[in-house]
């Protein structure tokens, strides 16, 4: 099997699903909390993100595009490499916004039932999900312990 981009955003795809899946799914089974809630799903898509901005930059395209407009920043994207770094970082930063949900869902004892839109708007459409957890998340005040609870933490 080939090292390709084609593998490697299949790869990736299948990590943030997994990821998904068991913060909807299975929140405080211990692998969940282990695998996602520590942050250890999103800190390999983070790894694999640096690997994969450090092989644009070293290559053949390292001079394409930048940030200053649009146009640059669509040029970033044409080499497949660094559309694909572009999708990792998504993929990454969603989930790191999901964890932080569940957490914070818990912590405020929002029932998981209630934060599964939330969960699956963050994962197919990132800040829509951010959104709607914003709004849900006013109907629970936060607890006025300053000290997290260890059950936030249990997963």
């Amino acid at each position: 099997m080939a090292f390709t981009h084609e593998f490697s955003f299949t790869a990736a795809n299948a990590v943030a699903l997994l990821g998904w899946a068991l913060l909807v799914l299975a929140p405080r089974w211990a692998p969940t909390r282990y695998l996602v809630l520590s942050g250890a799903l999103p800190l390999l898509l983070a790894a694999t993100y640096a690997l994969l901005l450090g092989t644009h930059y070293l290559g053949p395209h390292a001079s394409e595009g930048g940030f200053g407009t649009l146009a640059d920043v669509a040029r970033l994207f044409k080499d497949p490499w660094g559309l694909l770094a572009g999708w990792v970082h998504y993929l990454c930063f969603d989930m790191a916004v999901g964890i932080w949900q569940s957490r914070d869902a818990r912590r405020r004892g929002l029932p998981h039932l209630l934060l599964v839109p939330c969960l699956l708007l963050t994962f197919l459409f990132g800040p829509l999900g951010l959104l709607l957890y914003a709004v849900m998340r006013q109907t629970r005040p936060a607890p006025t312990s300053r000290k997290p609870s260890a059950d936030a933490y249990a997963g």
